[in-house]
C-alpha cells in the first residue's frame, strides 16, 4: 500500500475511534440541553349522557291544521333507544280544529257542530345527529341532543281516517339523568277529502314537553 494511502487510512481509523470515545458524553450532553415543556393540564369533563333505554313523557303545544288554522295540542310519547344514535319512538296525541273560517264564506261551514277534534298516532324512527352541551354561564353545562325523526302513522278527523306520515326536528336536553326537556317540530302529511276535493295537507306541529328515562 501506497504511504499517502496508509496516512489516510490511518486518519480515519483515528477519527472513528474518536468518535465512538465521544458518543457518550455527546448523547449526555445532549440529554441535559432537552428542553423539556413545563404546560399546566386541565382536567376535562366529558358530558355523560344518561345509559337509560327507556323514555316516557307528555307534551303540549300548536297544531297547525292546514286550512283550519292553529289549535292547542297535547299528548304523550314512549321511546325504546337501540343505541348511542337511534332510538324508536311511539306517540299520540289530539287537538280540537274549529271551521269558524269556513262559516264565514259557507252558511253551517263543513262540520256538524262548530269543532272536530283530530287524533293522530304516529311511530318514529329518531336518529341523534348532534350531540353536545348546553352552557348555563361558565360552570354549568347540562348534556343536549339535537335528532331526527321519521315515520308514519294514522289520523282521524271529520269523520276520516287518514294514512300519515310525519318528518321531523328537536332537540334534548338533560336536566338530571332520569328527566329531560324536549322541544320538537314535525310535518304531519296526510291526504284529506273537504267538499269532495282530496288534497295533500301539511300540517306543522310545535311543541313542548318533559321526558322521564329510566
Amino acid at each position: 500500500m501506497r504511504p499517502a494511502l496508509r496516512l489516510t487510512a490511518a486518519l480515519v481509523s483515528s477519527l472513528c475511534a474518536a468518535l465512538f470515545a465521544a458518543a457518550p458524553a455527546l448523547a449526555a450532553d445532549l440529554k441535559d440541553a432537552a428542553v423539556v415543556p413545563e404546560v399546566d393540564r386541565r382536567d376535562v369533563k366529558l358530558p355523560k349522557f344518561p345509559s337509560s333505554d327507556f323514555e316516557v313523557g307528555i307534551y303540549g303545544g300548536l297544531y297547525a291544521t292546514q286550512n283550519f288554522g292553529s289549535s292547542m295540542a297535547g299528548g304523550a310519547r314512549m321511546a325504546y333507544h337501540i343505541t348511542e344514535d337511534f332510538f324508536v319512538e311511539a306517540s299520540a296525541g289530539q287537538t280540537t280544529v274549529s271551521d269558524e273560517a269556513f262559516r264565514r264564506i259557507l252558511p253551517g261551514g263543513i262540520f256538524t257542530g262548530d269543532t272536530e277534534k283530530l287524533i293522530y298516532s304516529n311511530l318514529n324512527v329518531g336518529w341523534n345527529v348532534l350531540p353536545g352541551e348546553i352552557f348555563i354561564g361558565s360552570r354549568y353545562a347540562m348534556p343536549s341532543q339535537v335528532y331526527l325523526v321519521a315515520g308514519g302513522g294514522t289520523t282521524r278527523f271529520n269523520g276520516q281516517r287518514m294514512s300519515t306520515w310525519d318528518i321531523g326536528v328537536g332537540v334534548k336536553v338533560y336536566l338530571t339523568d332520569f328527566w329531560a326537556l324536549r322541544i320538537d317540530m314535525r310535518d304531519n302529511v296526510y291526504q284529506l277529502d273537504l267538499l269532495g276535493k282530496r288534497d295533500t295537507t301539511h300540517n306543522v306541529e310545535l311543541n313542548a314537553g318533559v321526558s322521564f328515562l329510566f
